[in-house]
């Protein structure tokens, strides 16, 4: 038999055990992130070539150094509709306003309906319905109704997070651990305590996982309705690039987008690391 009692590791043994995964995570950061370059590199370089050897047409597909001087040009010397830090702010603030909404009122929703067997009852068959409309087609509608300005946009982007956010606050409403909650019953806590110290904790994982996707959202939606109808913004700007065939133009703005997404995922990975920190120091 063996025996079932082993020695308590010592601090030194700890402190080392420590340094060890810390090493071994930075490394597997670095392969990481080497990898994702390598990748970068492959598909540009690739691009670059095939565009500088004609072998795809530059007309249709542009190419990755015009593309970048065409960023710088607009950096430098503004775009034909005004310097480009206006049409970015813009865009950005269409979509703060919307993505802050959307989760406000997605997370609202999930937590009422999640704790109410009743109003899940009564609005599920009206959520399913308007969850599975095609709701890109409202842009020219929230343009009827609100105008060309910010507000059709919000509208839209909106319409766009809710859903998302809904749906992962309502599951994770629903799947709160049930003996944790009569435990805390059984000890005395109201209705308020309840909320805050065991449904809300428990379904923040959910809400905050949800944040990348909708964040996402309500950026397509701000470009979406610029693109429709608008007089400045990010989706302008394309658009008036698309209507004057310059190619290099669209995947500029595109590129701008792309980077804008890439920085918001990373703040809100931050923010969920923040918020759950419980959760990754147990991975």
């Amino acid at each position: 038999m063996h025996s079932s009692t082993q020695a308590s590791p010592t601090p030194i043994e700890i402190a080392k055990r420590r340094s060890e995964m810390r090493a071994q995570a930075l490394r597997k950061r670095i392969r990481n992130l080497a990898l994702q370059i390598a990748v970068f590199i492959v598909v540009v370089g690739t691009w670059e070539v095939l565009a500088a050897t004609k072998t795809i047409d530059p007309f249709f597909f542009s190419q990755p150094s015009a593309i970048l001087w065409h960023i710088r040009d607009w950096v430098v010397n503004g775009t034909s509709q005004g310097p480009l830090y206006i049409h970015f702010v813009v865009t950005f603030e269409e979509t703060v306003i919307s993505f802050i909404l959307g989760v406000l009122l997605g997370v609202i929703a999930g937590y009422a309906l999640g704790m109410s067997e009743i109003l899940s009852v009564i609005f599920a068959p009206y959520i399913q319905m308007l969850n599975a409309l095609p709701r890109v087609v409202l842009a020219p509608i929230f343009i009827l109704w609100f105008g060309l300005g910010m507000p059709s946009k919000i509208a839209l982007g909106v319409t766009l997070t809710f859903f998302i956010v809904f749906f992962n606050a309502f599951q994770g409403v629903r799947e709160v651990d049930r003996n944790l909650v009569n435990n805390a019953l059984l000890l005395g806590a109201n209705k308020r305590q309840l909320a805050r110290h065991v449904i809300i904790p428990s379904a923040l994982s959910w809400i905050l996982s949800s944040l990348h996707t909708s964040f996402g959202f309500a950026l397509v939606a701000a470009v979406v309705g610029e693109f429709v109808g608008a007089t400045e913004g990010l989706g302008f700007l394309i658009s008036e690039a698309q209507g004057a065939f310059d190619t290099t133009g669209v995947f500029a703005g595109m590129v701008i987008l792309s980077l804008t997404a890439l920085v918001a995922d990373w703040l809100v990975t931050r923010l969920e690391r923040r918020f759950i920190h419980w959760r990754t120091s147990t991975r």
